[in-house]
């Protein structure tokens, strides 16, 4: 971005930043810049500030030297060069002038000897250092410039857009990449909906598991667009077209402009600006606090549900929305949604509650602050609502999607036979059930003819009959566990269990394998 001051833009006919790209004439100039700070380095920025005011002088437009210089101004590194620390050195001169009482040049003269005396040094290493730190005198100690002149015209223009709407009170894109856009709207604390454009009224509505964003217009405000027109969001517009620009292929980007109380528009394209090899906006991963701790305490577990951030959108009626999150079973081809429903103003929660209701012909669990007082609502729109306080209670969710299990049993275990033989002699029943593509659970309602159900593994009776012989009554714990690991029995507490033994513990140093007796 750019200084206000600096923006270049022409009001005929529109609002349009006076863009450079592929003008050879600026790519000149730009090259002439680069030119003037890499000849500087190692003189003081005076020098190079007079540098650029003579080449300003030249140009047809002295705003295009400056933003140039203000991006590579960026890349430069400055430096005090004294030969004392100006503060000291002016300190030891200030006092000396104070004794000598300084008039003309030569009391001057005499106070810098003074001074110069009682630091050590000569007086020119005073004079020198006293306003060394000043930022005419600072020296270029390096430019590191990241730009040819074709690619500093490139984010020139891109900064240009970005100073642009400074003055926006909302924007709408079109982007190739929809979910990124919304995820940078979240992140920024925007407020968005995604609508169908005016020319495509006629257009039949788009199927839920359908791109249904990418022929939409995400709509974009700040908060306080809710009650008036704001400027106040301009800088996170800004930020949010390096966005815009970076992932997406192809973009359109139309913003509502506030110029000193007068009203344009102004539009920008993927041929206008783009993002030269720089990394897109970084931001964190969640809207909220309350969505990232429930995304880091459910993946923690251990649970037959994927969690998704930012699915697919969904269509509602002529609009679309995408929840926060989506559960895909990983045994069936079914996938639940998931919003969280923060507190926000009433006009918010209405709008969210019209868009609930259009929602059809998908699964939708909304968790919903208990202060908005809608779960009823939620309910009555034949979604699942489950409330919260503070934070969402991953407990309460994982129950939902227990019944959402529940009726998926009889369509998962369809294909599992009554009756299994595995050929191995043990076998780690979540791996056999992750074969058959079931949960682990489904094996309950398996016979096996040949194993023992032991803990988390099936175990042919020979083999338990082969380690019972290696234990006896007395054992020291470790090494009756060497012996079920020997024949890849991890579960040894059940094992130990079914061959009728018990261990105990000698606090934390191990314990000993001890026979249970029939009262036991």
């Amino acid at each position: 971005m750019l200084r206000k001051d600096l923006l270049r833009v022409s009001r005929r006919g529109g609002y349009r930043p006076e863009f450079v790209r592929g003008d050879p004439d600026a790519s000149a100039l730009a090259a002439r810049v680069i030119g003037v700070y890499q000849g500087h380095v190692g003189e003081p920025r005076r020098r190079l500030t007079a540098s650029l005011e003579a080449l300003e002088r030249e140009a047809d437009d002295f705003k295009l030297v400056r933003g140039f210089a203000a991006l590579l101004e960026r890349e430069a590194t400055f430096e005090t060069s004294a030969s004392l620390p100006p503060e000291r050195a002016r300190r030891a001169a200030f006092t000396a002038a104070e004794e000598v009482g300084v008039v003309d040049e030569a009391d001057r003269e005499a106070a810098l000897s003074l001074a110069a005396d009682r630091l050590g040094v000569d007086a020119a290493a005073v004079e020198s250092s006293l306003y060394a730190d000043r930022d005419p005198n600072q020296v270029l100690a390096a430019v590191d410039v990241r730009w040819d002149p074709a690619s500093l015209c490139e984010q020139y223009d891109l900064s240009l857009a970005q100073t642009a709407l400074f003055d926006a009170t909302e924007v709408r894109v079109r982007s190739s990449d929809p979910k990124a856009v919304v995820s940078a709207v979240k992140r920024l604390g925007l407020l968005y909906e995604i609508r169908r454009p005016a020319d495509d009224a006629g257009a039949e509505p788009v199927a839920a598991g359908d791109d249904a964003a990418s022929n939409r217009e995400v709509v974009v405000t700040g908060p306080d667009a809710l009650f008036r027109r704001t400027r106040r969001y301009g800088t996170a517009f800004a930020r949010l077209l390096r966005t815009v620009a970076s992932t997406a292929a192809t973009w359109e980007l139309t913003a509502t402009v506030d110029d000193r109380g007068r009203e344009y528009t102004m539009t920008l394209t993927d041929d206008d600006v783009s993002v030269p090899g720089v990394e897109p906006l970084a931001e964190p991963s969640f809207d909220s606090g309350v969505e990232a701790e429930f995304a880091a305490r459910f993946r923690a577990l251990d649970l037959d549900w994927d969690l998704v951030r930012e699915p697919e959108p969904l269509a509602v009626g002529t609009r679309v929305m995408i929840p926060d999150f989506a559960f895909d079973y990983r045994h069936a081809d079914f996938r639940v949604f998931f919003e969280v429903m923060g507190f926000w103003t009433p006009a918010y929660v209405e709008k969210k509650l019209g868009q609930l209701a259009g929602v059809e012909d998908v699964e939708l669990v909304v968790a919903v602050d208990e202060s908005l007082g809608v779960g009823e609502e939620i309910a009555a729109r034949d979604h699942r609502a489950v409330t919260y306080s503070g934070s969402v209670r991953v407990k309460d969710v994982v129950d939902v999607l227990r019944e959402y299990e529940a009726d998926l049993a009889s369509e998962v275990t369809a294909s599992l036979p009554a009756e299994l033989t595995p050929d191995a002699d043990v076998v780690d029943a979540d791996e056999l059930a992750a074969e058959y593509g079931v949960p682990t659970d489904a094996l309950d309602d398996v016979a096996f003819p040949e194993h023992e159900r032991v803990g988390g593994a099936l175990v042919r009776p020979a083999v338990l009959d082969a380690v019972a012989a290696e234990i006896a009554d007395g054992d020291d714990f470790a090494d009756a566990e060497a012996a079920l690991e020997d024949r890849r029995i991890s579960d040894a507490s059940a094992a130990l269990s079914r061959l009728g033994y018990r261990v105990a513990w000698d606090g934390l140093t191990g314990g000993t394998v001890r026979a249970v007796d029939g009262d036991e």
